[in-house]
Formats: C-alpha cells, sequence, structure tokens
C-alpha cells in the first residue's frame, strides 16, 4: 500500500513543479523589463507577493526590491527567506530581471555590493525551469579567479539551493583529487571552478563533455578575460557551446569589445549601477596615503601595528617571500596581537582555515592580492598597502575588503616618493577615488632595524629569505607596465643599500645594473633596449655606466603576484651574495672610435649558422698537386708542425716506468720474505712452548731434577750422529748408547726396590 502513495505522491510534486514551471515562465515573459532599462529608484515595498498573473495580463518585476516579488520558484524563495538575504542590493535588483528572462548581463558593481547572489540566482532558477537533472550533465559553469572565491561561491549555491535536487562540485586545486573529480564530475549539474582546473577535465577526464551547457559564469570577469588566464580561457570557450547564457561580473568591469567578443555575448545588457556615483569605492569608506622612504616602511608598519592591537586588519604585499619574510619577523618580535599571512603558495585547505580564523578573531593577517577580490570577510577595520598597488582596479579590490554591506571602514596606503604619481591616478575625475594625505609623525615611528638584525642572526634560515624578499620586490617593481609610477631609475644604490639594512640584511644583495648614458633620448633608449634583446652575446654591452640606472633583477623566484613580460633589454641573472656593483664598461678592439660614440649602440655580431646534423668526415679537400687528403689530415697539419707521436720518448718513458717497476719489485719480494720469516719463527717459538707444558707433565713423578733440566736442556737441540766436534753440545753413538743403558738399569733397580 505505501508503494503506491509514494508514486503517487511523487507524481503529484511533478505535476505541481510542471504547473510552477509554466506560470513562471509565462509570468517572466509577460513582465520583462524592456532592453537598457534600469530600475527606478527603490520605493516603500507592502512587504507581500504579487499575485500569480493571469493569462494575457502584465505585471512587472522590473521595480521590486525584495526577493519574493521576483518571479522565483518556491523551493528558491523558502531558501531564501531561511537565509539573511531579505532586501535586494542595488546590483541584484538591476540585473536579476533581465538575467532571469535569459539576457545575457555585463555587471559591474562596487566590493560588498552582492553580486554573488546576482548570478547564483538565475543559474538555480535557469536549471529548474529545464528540469535539469543527473542524466543531463554539466547545466552551468562558473569561472573564478582563485580557490577561495570558488569556495565562497559554492557555499552561496549551496545555501540557496538547499531545497532543489541539483548536483553541484567545487572544482579547485592542482592535481590532488582530480581522479576522483573525475569519477564524478560527469554528473554534475553546477560547476564552480577556477580556468586551470577545468582544463585539465577537458584534457584529461573521458568523456567529459558539456556541450549541452545553459549558462557560463565569471566572476571577477576583468581578470578571468586578463592575459594571465588567456589560454586557459580559449580552451574553455572552445569545447562549450556558443549558444548559451553569460554573465559576467566585477567590480571594476571591462568594457573591450575584443574581450566581450571572445565569450560570444549577445546583445548584453550592460548594468553599472555605481557608475554614476560619486566616488568609486564604498561610501563609508574612509581612505588615507601616507609618503613613506622606502627604507621606513617596515619600520611604519611595525608602528601602526603597535597602535592599533584592537583592529582587525590586511596588510598586503607584492611577493609571496615578502609575506614570508615580513610574517615570520614580525611574529619574532612579537607585537601583542596574533599574526596570520596567507598566500598562493599555501594548499587550499590550509587558506580555507586562516580565512576562517580570521573571520572569527581580532588578527593581522599579511597576504599577496591573493586576497583582494571577492573574498567576504567579516568586520574588517583596516586594509594597509605596504606596497604600491598596479591599477587603480587593484587598489580597489584591496580597500574593497573592508567596508561592505555599508559597514564602516578604513584604508592606508603606503607610497615612496617615487611614486607619488599614483596619488594623481587615484584623485583623478574618472577614477572617483577620494583620498586623502596623512604625514607620518617622526615621534610615533619606532626603528626596529637593529632587532630584525638581531633575529636574523639568531635565525639564519631568515637571512636567505629577506635576501629573497629584497630582489622580489624590486622585481615587482621592474616588472610593471606603468612607467610613470614605477620606474627603478628614480631609485639610487644608496636607497637600495638602505632598504636592504632595513630588513635587517648585512649586505646589500646581488642586483646587476643594465646602466644606460642618461644622456641618450629615451627614444634612441628604446632602440638600444631592443637590440640589446636580438644580440646573440649573454653579456651586456654597456656605455658609460652610472650607479642610477635600470636594474637587472634575479629571476629565481617566480611568486611575484602579477607576472608580466620585462621590457625590451631586460637579462634576468641569479645571484644573492655580491654587493650591488655597476657593470664593467666594455671595451672595443678594431672598431672606429665613431662607431662606438654613436649613441651608444653596441656593436652586432653576425652569428654562424651551423648545421648541427651535418655528417662528419665527408668533405674532400685536395692538395696543390690536385691529389685528395685524407678527412682530418688539414687539420692535424695546422695543429702541430712536428709529428704527434714521438717513439723514442715512448720508448725512454716505457724503459724508465720498467726500471722503476723492478726495483719495487725487488722490495716487495723481500718484504715477503722478512714476513714469511717472522711468521715461522712465532710458529717455532708456539710449538716449543706446548712441548715444554706437555713434557713438565709427564716428568713430574719421574727423574731427578738435575735429569729434567738435562733433558729439557738438550730438548729441542739438534743431534748429529759422527761428529768429532766436542765443544757443540752434541754426543756420539757411544755416549748415547751409555746413557740409555744407565737409564733402563736406573728404572729396573726402581721396580725392584
Amino acid at each position: 500500500m505505501r508503494r503506491p502513495q509514494r508514486r503517487g505522491a511523487a507524481k503529484q510534486t511533478r505535476l505541481r513543479e510542471v504547473d510552477e514551471i509554466r506560470l513562471l515562465n509565462e509570468w517572466i515573459e509577460a513582465g520583462k523589463p524592456p532592453p537598457g532599462t534600469k530600475p527606478p529608484p527603490p520605493s516603500k515595498s507592502s512587504g507581500a507577493a504579487p499575485a500569480p498573473p493571469a493569462t494575457g495580463e502584465y505585471t512587472e518585476y522590473g521595480a521590486c526590491t525584495r526577493f519574493d516579488e521576483l518571479p522565483l520558484s518556491q523551493k528558491t524563495k523558502d531558501a531564501l527567506r531561511k537565509s539573511p538575504f531579505k532586501e535586494m542590493s542595488d546590483i541584484q535588483r538591476a540585473a536579476l530581471p533581465h538575467a532571469l528572462c535569459g539576457r545575457d548581463v555585463l555587471g559591474a558593481a562596487k566590493t560588498g555590493s552582492g553580486k554573488t547572489l546576482a548570478f547564483v540566482i538565475p543559474v538555480i532558477e535557469k536549471l529548474y525551469r529545464e528540469r535539469w537533472g543527473p542524466e543531463d550533465g554539466v547545466g552551468c559553469i562558473v569561472l573564478c579567479p582563485t580557490t577561495d572565491l570558488a569556495s565562497q561561491i559554492f557555499d552561496v549555491f549551496n545555501l540557496v539551493g538547499k531545497f532543489h535536487n541539483f548536483s553541484a562540485g567545487n572544482i579547485v586545486g592542482k592535481r590532488k583529487g582530480i581522479e576522483q573529480e573525475k569519477e564524478h564530475v560527469n554528473s554534475l549539474n553546477i560547476l564552480v571552478c577556477t580556468p586551470g582546473r577545468l582544463v585539465q577535465h577537458f584534457d584529461e577526464t573521458v568523456n567529459f563533455d558539456c556541450s549541452q551547457l545553459q549558462m557560463l559564469v565569471l566572476d571577477e570577469a576583468d581578470q578571468i578575460l586578463d592575459h594571465g588566464f588567456k589560454k586557459q580561457v580559449d580552451a574553455i570557450l572552445s569545447q562549450i557551446p556558443k549558444v548559451r547564457q553569460t554573465l559576467l561580473f566585477s567590480a571594476t568591469q571591462t568594457k573591450s569589445v575584443k574581450d566581450l567578443a571572445r565569450v560570444s555575448l549577445r546583445d548584453p545588457e550592460y548594468i553599472s549601477v555605481h557608475e554614476e556615483a560619486r566616488t568609486a569605492t564604498p561610501d563609508t569608506l574612509e581612505q588615507y596615503a601616507m609618503i613613506v622612504p622606502l627604507e621606513q616602511k617596515v619600520n611604519m608598519l611595525w608602528s601602526f601595528i603597535k597602535r592599533h592591537l584592537n583592529s582587525k586588519t590586511i596588510v598586503f604585499l607584492s611577493s609571496v617571500k615578502q609575506v614570508k619574510f615580513v610574517f615570520e619577523i614580525f611574529k619574532k618580535l612579537r607585537p601583542g596581537i596574533p599574526l596570520k599571512c596567507m598566500h598562493g603558495r599555501m594548499t587550499h585547505v590550509v587558506q580555507q582555515a586562516i580565512v576562517a580564523d580570521f573571520n572569527e578573531s581580532i588578527s593581522v593577517l599579511f597576504s599577496t592580492d591573493l586576497t583582494a577580490r571577492g573574498l567576504d570577510i567579516k568586520n574588517v577595520d583596516w586594509v594597509v598597502q605596504v606596497d604600491c598597488p598596479e591599477s587603480t582596479d587593484i587598489y580597489i579590490h584591496r580597500v574593497g575588503r573592508t567596508a561592505r554591506y555599508n559597514k564602516k571602514g578604513k584604508s592606508l596606503m603606503f607610497l615612496c616618493p617615487e611614486e607619488e604619481a599614483m596619488l594623481e591616478k587615484l584623485k583623478a575625475t574618472e577614477s572617483k577615488i577620494p583620498i586623502h594625505i596623512r604625514k607620518p609623525k617622526a615621534e610615533q615611528l619606532e626603528q626596529i632595524s637593529q632587532n630584525i638584525a638581531s633575529v636574523l642572526v639568531k635565525f639564519p634560515n631568515l637571512q636567505q629569505l629577506g635576501k629573497r624578499a629584497f630582489v622580489t620586490y624590486l622585481k615587482s617593481i621592474y616588472l610593471q607596465k606603468d612607467k610613470k609610477v614605477f620606474d627603478l631609475n628614480r631609485f639610487s644604490a644608496e636607497q637600495f643599500a638602505a632598504y636592504a639594512a632595513s630588513l635587517g640584511l648585512p649586505v646589500t644583495p646581488t642586483i646587476r645594473f643594465i646602466s644606460h648614458n642618461k644622456n641618450v633620448p629615451k627614444k634612441d633608449m628604446d632602440d638600444i633596449d631592443k637590440k640589446q634583446m636580438k644580440s646573440s652575446s649573454k653579456s651586456e654591452v654597456i656605455i658609460n655606466s652610472q650607479v642610477n640606472s635600470d636594474l637587472t633583477l634575479d629571476d629565481g623566484d617566480d611568486d611575484i603576484l602579477y607576472p608580466k613580460k620585462p621590457r625590451s633589454g631586460a637579462n634576468m641573472d641569479d645571484g644573492l651574495d655580491d654587493i650591488l656593483r655597476p657593470k664593467e664598461t666594455a671595451t672595443y678592439t678594431n672598431t672606429k672610435p665613431e662607431e662606438v660614440a654613436e649613441l651608444g649602440k653596441p656593436l652586432k655580431k653576425k652569428k654562424l649558422k651551423i648545421n648541427v646534423h651535418r655528417p662528419l668526415g665527408t668533405r674532400v679537400k685536395y692538395d696543390d698537386e690536385g691529389n685528395a687528403i685524407p678527412p682530418l689530415a688539414s687539420i692535424a697539419e695546422e695543429v702541430a708542425s712536428e709529428p704527434v707521436v714521438h717513439m723514442d720518448k715512448i720508448s725512454q718513458r716505457y724503459a724508465e716506468m720498467l726500471r722503476e717497476m723492478r726495483e719495487h719489485d725487488k722490495e716487495d719480494k723481500l718484504e715477503h720474505k722478512k714476513s714469511l720469516r717472522e711468521k715461522k719463527l712465532q710458529k717455532k717459538l708456539k710449538l716449543k712452548r706446548k712441548r715444554q707444558e706437555t713434557d713438565a707433565g709427564s716428568d713430574e713423578d719421574s727423574g731427578s731434577e738435575s735429569d729434567r733440566v738435562r733433558d729439557s736442556a738438550n730438548k729441542g737441540k739438534k743431534r748429529y750422529l759422527n761428529s768429532d766436534d766436542e765443544g757443540d753440545n752434541t754426543v756420539k753413538d757411544g755416549d748415547v748408547l751409555a746413557q740409555q743403558e744407565a737409564l733402563a738399569l736406573k728404572l729396573l733397580s726402581k721396580m725392584h726396590s
């Protein structure tokens, strides 16, 4: 009886879903907003959801302010009702009506304005209205630039779609876990992933198919479409259908026609709710900048942390090595507040644990720009940018970690005097970033360079890390494209030495200079740089070298956060143990002076093209008489006029070696004989001792003491018969017989007695 009831209930559920989907489609079609329209200013809502429209009626939902006023499924509304999301934000009010009716959306809004929900709801509703199931495969792909942002989006999908029956997967990481993913990825309906991981599945997973894809979402689209992900994104776009709905969201949205054409957008709705806003950053954010010399940055950061021990702070640095070094040094010095660090070299699990811990505690988080985008961290009080951001977009994303969802927050940026051009960019009218200048207070600045040096002496492994931090910071400046802000020519060698000393380093790490003549115009210098890149020689051609010049930086570190191609003329060399020094001036021989002095141009060396695959020994040469010369004979004649092999010298050498060998042989034989004699003597002495012990035991009860002494004295001596010598302790035959007879008589007498 139970099975028919269950089947009947399932059938009724399916019928209700079919009716609901039909009603939702009619509602969306009847009330969809005209293309290019924006919602009017929010008005007071009655709080009641509008009644489902009847056939033929026109019901608008483009001006609503609550989620339950939208044409959403009941399951989605129930999940939103139990979530903290009640009223829609500006970007949600503007984007959701267009996304729900199937249009492509290009959305831009300030950080912390709720962009994630603006694409999560349309994805779930699209798949629900299409009655998508596990057998249908992948229906939506959401691409994110970082693993942490992907995990955050995946959590929102679980929250909003918990009453639906969709299967979703968070596909991130490197190689670990990909084998387990291959078994289930084909049955997932929603994929939240990073571009590189998805490309791995396209290349390696058997029968991985996205031909039925309904939606493609790019979060932080400006970074996804950047050169760093170009190959991966192009590979993904080639594997998915062009007829689909596409949603692009970011705080700093791209408007490049080339980029938009790559993702095949169809008449997209460009929605920028804050385009007419007074500022490009949240209104509740207080922004400050401070001019700090390069050698005082670490001291200023320490002083700031010591004065804000009760604030949750994120500190941004430009490279992984800097994050590691500053974190380890400050941890040893103990400022009085918990410290954490986060960078791209950590595993995804470790990153998640750090974010969760930082969310729940007041501490300082040292980080690269890994945490600058999309990450929703609660109640951040301060954002400190120790290193200048690459652009205004990066600045906006960094400061967007605080003052989220209309909460208050503050930001502080350290700028070197050589980087003041960034202030002009931030204050420009088109940037819309209100930033205020603060002067550092010298009396509040704590000098900790000596303390850092003491730590490096106690922990030598940190000294090498400090060298790498020094080099990677300069490399991050050198690789930037915007030379109006980032130009190492403005820094002097004394500044670099002082900066190294501020890091506690006893010696300034090696940085090789590409020294240029400053009197040469920039246009001509660019031509020189291009020719230097084309030069086949490994050594740089340098003319009129001076200390203030461009730097050739160590290329042993690949963890710069923004990898850019070095401009022409940049030669990357390794090494960290020498002091800063300019390269030696190149000397020219057999060259006219005017050729050398002309704009300091390096001489060109013509490359010899050699076919390494050419067969050897096949070239035939002829002498003056026309006779063929054997192979390599001409080379032998050029190398040496005398014969290469001298038989008399060889014979003499062999004779000398034979003589030495014979002498050594004689010495070895003598040593061998000597050792044999010693062994024989030792053997005799050992045998003699054994005989003495046995004779002493047998004669204890027989014979007199004199007989034993005589026998022992005569024992072991050689005896010669028929000898006439009386003085050599030998006996004759007669004496022997007499002694034997006397001994026999003596024994007989003892027996009778």
